[in-house]
């Protein structure tokens, strides 16, 4: 009888759930102590392993077409989707075309998105805007549906000191590393953003533990030398940046030749570890979207590897098998109808997000789960 009004209790609190406000429900299913199944037709393949981080693979049967949707850096290149700061007067162009300006003051934790094109935009947290007074980070995953009227967006700030006159954003092809994506995504903290930036990682580990390579006083030497670099600059800089390259080169090479041979199955993910810690997953709805995000999320988790101890430990695959369940916990729920769906599970220190479009058809585009730091 409770678990009917339970159930009965989460049905009417999804069938309310709007843009703007949020529901929770209890995520719960099955016998005490039994354990969910893994989500969709998701298998793991064996780690790719270098230095301190492994890569699990996700591999699937099923690639759904998200051929109706564009990514940021797709719309921002083409000029189909236009970021531009809060305030000013009068209108601001852009490639010929006239956007209306706010009437209030530029804010360092929101923009205006306008989406001028056919398709639905999808945003990632973690995403770089770059330009503007400010580069900047989107703060939650969504969708922005086609010929909508020009929309705040929630943000984050990356970068320490610079507030110019720039108005317009332009594609960064660059995602923020794990330590500052959880700040972002889960935690929803300006001041834990910009923290996570100068110390690398908000992972706590054994004092006893190897050095990490890139290490939190030559991030903090950094930015006091140059207070107005943004994230991406500053990951570039001699001091931390040297070996980044060589070491996303090198996973890239093993991840490219471990994945060739999955004949009629399709990589649509990955569960990262760094040292024997699984603390990581984005899986997507196709194979074309995780090829498209891979290159800049690659170089997101390498960044956390090197500001991470350098320990060799491999994580287990079983271990790495649980990212792939849905998690037992409180969920909070947010949506856009006929637009999008936002849901996010916490278990313990585990965080599961979900974006799930709506239409054309209804399908989970992106899962990020993660162990917490913080």
């Amino acid at each position: 009888m409770e678990r009917s009004l339970l159930s009965a209790l989460a049905g009417t609190l999804l069938g309310i759930s709007t843009l703007g406000s949020a529901a929770f429900v209890w995520a719960g299913s099955g016998s005490p102590g039994s354990q969910p199944k893994p989500e969709g037709d998701w298998r793991l393949l064996d780690p790719i392993t270098y230095e301190n981080i492994s890569i699990f693979p996700v591999i699937s049967s099923v690639s759904r077409d998200t051929s109706a949707f564009v990514t940021l850096d797709e719309g921002l290149s083409s000029g189909e989707v236009i970021v531009r700061e809060q305030g000013g007067d009068g209108m601001a162009r852009s490639r010929g075309v006239a956007l209306p300006q706010s009437s209030t003051g530029a804010s360092v934790n929101q923009l205006v998105l306008i989406n001028r094109g056919k398709r639905p935009v999808v945003l990632l947290a973690g995403e770089l805007v770059s330009g503007g007074k400010q580069d900047r980070i989107i703060a939650k995953d969504r969708i922005v549906a086609p010929g909508s009227d020009p929309l705040p967006l929630d943000v984050f700030c990356v970068e320490h000191g610079r507030w110019s006159s720039g108005l317009q954003f332009s594609a960064a092809n660059t995602i923020v590393h794990p330590s500052v994506r959880e700040q972002a995504a889960v935690n929803q903290s300006q001041t834990d953003v910009w923290d996570s930036v100068r110390k690398g990682t908000t992972a706590t580990d054994a004092l006893a533990a190897p050095a990490p390579r890139i290490a939190a006083r030559d991030l903090a030497d950094v930015v006091a030398s140059a207070p107005t670099q943004s994230y991406s600059k500053i990951y570039q800089h001699s001091r931390v940046g040297v070996s980044v390259d060589d070491f996303v080169d090198e996973i890239q090479r093993r991840f490219a030749r471990a994945t060739s041979g999955s004949k009629g199955e399709h990589v649509v993910g990955v569960v990262v570890a760094y040292g024997g810690e699984v603390a990581w997953s984005d899986i997507f709805a196709s194979s074309d979207l995780f090829h498209h995000y891979w290159t800049k999320l690659l170089r997101s988790y390498a960044i956390e590897a090197l500001a991470r101890p350098t320990l060799r430990e491999v994580a287990s695959r079983d271990d790495a098998d649980e990212f792939l369940r849905r998690l037992r916990g409180r969920e909070q729920v947010k949506s856009e109808p006929g637009v999008y769906r936002w849901s996010e599970i916490t278990e313990g220190r585990l965080a599961q997000i979900e974006l799930e479009a709506l239409e054309p058809k209804p399908m989970t585009l992106h899962r990020l789960l993660l162990h917490r730091t913080s």
